[in-house]
């Protein structure tokens, strides 16, 4: 009896896995033990619960090429830990040329088509995973909301900012990084006009 009990806990643990994206600019900021700044703390939080919780990380080769140049010293012990963990998917993730360019002609103006194309990889790596991105971006992630009007692939996508307090972040990790309506890009272009 005890085994079976046992193997449902895996299924439920299981179940809550999810694949996030999670861009530079959380590698970046986020800061070891002695870091003191808000941001600093928030993402490596947020890290730190993603190595203990059963969650992995999306690399794809793309992202790498980004950690690669802006990982801080801390994100880079993380990752050698999510790798010799095996939490890492690394999957083969091409370029998505249609969606791009529905994309770069969605923004406002060429600074915002320029910025979501920096940032599309995020995009097409959530597409083809668990559809959820952590990022500290939050002008990119109201111009895709924006271009989710027009773009209905965009609409499904959780875009989550460790930095920002009230989203808490670091619970919805927690609690199995559901898929919840309001982070999703495509209600946050009616809940943040």
């Amino acid at each position: 009896m005890q085994s079976r009990h046992a193997a449902k806990g895996v299924d439920v643990a299981r179940k809550s896995t999810r694949r996030l994206v999670i861009d530079a600019s959380v590698a970046r900021a986020a800061g070891g033990g002695d870091a003191t700044f808000p941001t600093s703390k928030h993402c490596r939080a947020v890290l730190t619960a993603v190595l203990t919780i059963c969650h992995r990380v999306v690399m794809t080769r793309a992202v790498i090429a980004e950690w690669n140049k802006h990982q801080s010293k801390f994100a880079s012990g993380w990752r050698v830990e999510m790798e010799r963990k095996k939490k890492v998917a690394d999957p083969q993730v091409p370029q998505d040329e249609p969606l791009r360019e529905r994309i770069a002609a969605a923004g406002p103006h060429q600074i915002a088509a320029d910025a979501m194309q920096k940032d599309v990889h995020l995009i097409e790596a959530a597409l083809a995973t668990d559809r959820i991105v952590i990022s500290l971006d939050d002008t990119v992630r109201r111009l895709f909301a924006g271009a989710s009007v027009n773009i209905r692939e965009l609409r499904p996508v959780v875009w989550a900012n460790p930095a920002t307090e009230g989203e808490e972040l670091l619970n919805w990790i927690k609690a199995g990084a559901k898929d919840e309506k309001e982070r999703r890009l495509g209600h946050a272009r009616t809940a943040r006009k």
